[in-house]
């Protein structure tokens, strides 16, 4: 890959916003960040109000606007994407809600499961997501029949992510049961392998370089086969649902005595490469155990609110030795800041206090691509990954606000975004956006029929 550079006019760098940022990328790094860059001689300019955006080419353009480190979306489930804005009608209930999901599991095969992820990927990247963690379960044909490629549907998600130019964690899903000693029912049985040791031998075929685990909940994983799935997952990223509805407690109470999280920790499941996603509903004792460990919390304030979920304890985890991330979950919608300013809000709404987390927390939750295994991710920085997310600071939403990190948890949407950059490379201008609706359209309409 031939080198290239840009002058930012502001930049997130070392914790704080930088004016005049000079960064030189090479072979997709940052080979160089120097602030208060003025009086470098520039070849090109890239207006937020221009989409006609210069490709890099070696040569220096200007980026007006605040730029940020690409974001990371710990937790997606690709083909939700074609429920957005259907679920809602006849206002709708969680049962619809999953009736609808299931009916679009239920639809796809790896070809419309390729075309659905891939305008997924690229509405996500136009959203300045950099890193995508897939929890994905949907593994077999609609009868449970294993594909002559076991990993077929796996397989299409990556080729998707490749094609929108994200990268992505996939997070091969154990689901062996419908609820507590109940078998998979339905769309369910394409969810399963039947038990978690052919899980993993199924996963080991996978032919993609960051393969992470996760079980789907401790209602679909029995606890006799969670430390198989934890075995394999050793040295990966390891993600599970946690306590995302009080029903789910109280019959992991009825079944085994425990809560969820403890059943986990007795487990040997928690610790710093697991990702608790939700953790909505937590004892004491639960917050405890996820924070001695080191677990993340992944919250996905959008999609608790649309399915009713309820707020986290997001600060508690965190005071607790949790770290947070975010992700779109659902993708009720695809934005990550409104992710990061709806995890201090609902906080203030559950404590009737304001200033629970400051913008730069959120931002370093928004940007935590280790979560996913992408270590040298998340930060303009020599040697990160050259991933580069820039807002425009005069847009309605966003002139007026300072032009800082407030500006970008506070202010600004994922359609503030003008410019991104993955690994060096450009993945998304605004001449993009139009193009990216229209395969959006065409993947759901294949899907929904």
């Amino acid at each position: 890959m031939s080198g290239s550079s840009y002058l930012l006019e502001r930049a997130w760098v070392d914790g704080a916003v930088r004016d005049d940022v000079l960064v030189e990328i090479e072979d997709g790094r940052f080979t160089s960040v120097t602030p208060d860059g003025q009086n470098w001689t520039l070849s090109a300019e890239v207006s937020p109000v221009n989409v006609q955006f210069p490709r890099p080419t070696g040569e220096t353009a200007r980026v007006p606007g605040l730029t940020l480190p690409g974001l990371a979306n710990c937790h997606s489930h690709a083909f939700h994407r074609a429920l957005r804005g259907r679920t809602q009608r006849e206002r709708g209930t969680f049962w619809s809600w999953r009736d609808q999901m299931y009916a679009v599991a239920a639809r796809l095969d790896p070809d419309s499961y390729f075309a659905l992820a891939r305008a997924t990927y690229r509405e996500m990247v136009a959203a300045g997501i950099t890193t995508v963690g897939e929890f994905h379960y949907l593994h077999h044909q609609p009868d449970g029949t294993p594909y002559d490629d076991p990993n077929a549907m796996g397989h299409a998600l990556v080729a998707a992510a490749a094609e929108a130019g994200i990268r992505i964690a996939l997070l091969d899903t154990c689901y062996l049961s419908s609820g507590f000693g109940k078998f998979p029912e339905g769309v369910q049985v394409r969810y399963s392998d039947g038990n978690a040791a052919r899980w993993a031998k199924r996963v080991e075929q996978i032919d993609h370089e960051h393969v992470g685990a996760a079980i789907h909940s401790v209602r679909a994983v029995p606890r006799d086969e969670i430390p198989t799935v934890v075995a394999a997952a050793q040295g990966r990223p390891l993600h599970v649902h946690l306590s995302e509805q009080l029903a789910e407690n109280d019959a992991c109470v009825a079944t085994y005595g425990v809560t969820p999280t403890q059943l986990l920790h007795d487990a040997g499941a928690l610790g710093p490469l697991t990702t608790a996603v939700h953790a909505t509903h937590l004892t004491g004792a639960d917050i405890f155990h996820l924070g001695s460990t080191r677990t993340r919390a992944c919250f996905c304030p959008t999609t608790e609110r649309d399915l009713g979920d309820g707020i986290g304890p997001s600060r508690a985890l965190h005071h607790a030795g949790s770290p947070l991330t975010l992700g779109s979950d659902s993708h009720a919608v695809i934005d990550l800041f409104e992710e990061m300013r709806a995890t201090e809000l609902d906080e203030r709404l559950a404590t009737q206090q304001r200033g629970h987390w400051t913008a730069a927390e959120l931002l370093g939750a928004a940007t935590a691509h280790d979560s996913l295994g992408f270590d040298a991710a998340g930060a303009i920085a020599v040697g990160r990954r050259a991933d580069l997310v820039t807002l425009d600071t005069t847009s309605p939403t966003t002139a007026g606000t300072g032009a800082d990190e407030n500006t970008a948890v506070f202010a600004a949407t994922a359609a503030d975004v003008t410019h991104v950059v993955v690994d060096g490379r450009v993945a998304f201008t605004q001449a993009d956006r139009q193009d990216i609706g229209r395969e959006l359209a065409a993947a759901i309409e294949r899907v929904q029929g």
